[in-house]
């Protein structure tokens, strides 16, 4: 994205370095080798920092880095993260009281241990002005895009997506990418067969009073022990399995997107469509061009 000589962009273009607290030869994940350019000293020069990731969530952030990236932000530099970089902007105390993201994979690790950070789940990356995140690897493709849209412009930007046979814009987040939309929840025992009931019946409405009742237990005890049991309150719950159905549906089946709606109780596709852009930040065709295994639709 910035490390390419490009002489269509001009004088102006980005320039670039590798930095490293650690001098010689580096070995990255899958047997990448790389030499820096230099070391810590290379912040004090630099208009922007990018963390492309990090060692591992489990190892700590050594101190002189931690120092080096909060002087280069207190002299105004851009600091940038990809994936797991991000804790590294978090150790160095940079996201406090700010939004970030990360992959959905670190988004509990990262919330347990810094609950100041205003944790972004449903976004491909964040941009704070100086301090930026971003999710997983191709979502770091996105926020360079950005970078370069906000300081070239949208042409500059297409261009380098061109060359780099990419969107210029993703639309959507991650979620569309979360193999379960929420955790698998701890349910209770005495729960568990009418959270079958209504996973086999998904299509149906059911009403507080009807669970409370199939339950044996008052509205209010049902609603307190199902929280507990499930981590949400029933309407969510059931929202999440819904979606879940028709992410099946939409990656397995060749049904229309109306057929599906009505399969998984949204009644109605404008309905499935709404709770799509809402909870996974894309519309139903779009999920099924990007994960459906059929080519051929049945209907519209």
């Amino acid at each position: 994205m910035f490390g390419l000589p490009r002489p269509e962009m001009g004088d102006d273009w980005y320039k670039f370095a590798v930095a490293s607290i650690e001098m010689g030869e580096l070995r990255a994940t899958g047997g990448v080798r790389v030499l820096a350019d230099g070391g810590l000293d290379l912040f004090e020069h630099a208009g922007t920092i990018i963390m492309p990731g990090w060692r591992g969530v489990e190892h700590s952030v050594p101190e002189p880095l931690v120092q080096a990236l909060q002087k280069a932000h207190a002299k105004g530099a851009r600091i940038l993260s990809i994936c797991s970089g991000v804790f590294v902007l978090a150790a160095a105390g940079l996201l406090s009281g700010r939004r970030a993201t990360t992959h959905w994979r670190y988004a509990d690790l990262l919330t347990e241990r810094y609950p100041d950070i205003e944790f972004a789940p449903n976004v491909l990356y964040v941009d704070e002005g100086n301090i930026l995140t971003s999710a997983g690897s191709a979502a770091g493709i996105d926020l360079c895009l950005h970078l370069i849209r906000r300081d070239f412009g949208t042409e500059a930007a297409n261009k380098v997506a061109r060359r780099l046979v990419v969107a210029p814009h993703r639309d959507g987040g991650q979620a569309q990418f979360v193999e379960q939309a929420v955790p698998i929840a701890h349910e209770g025992v005495r729960l568990s067969p009418l959270l079958e009931t209504m996973r086999n019946n998904i299509q149906k409405d059911f009403s507080i009073a009807s669970l409370s009742k199939a339950a044996g237990m008052s509205t209010r005890t049902f609603l307190r022990r199902f929280e507990a049991a499930t981590g949400t309150t029933p309407a969510k719950w059931l929202l999440s399995e819904r979606l879940g159905k028709a992410r099946d549906l939409l990656e397995n089946s060749t049904l229309s997107i109306e057929t599906i709606a009505l399969h998984t109780g949204f009644g109605t596709a404008a309905t499935l469509r709404h709770h799509f852009r809402q909870q996974l930040a894309t519309t139903p065709t779009a999920y099924r061009d990007m994960f459906g295994k059929v080519s051929e639709l049945e209907g519209a």
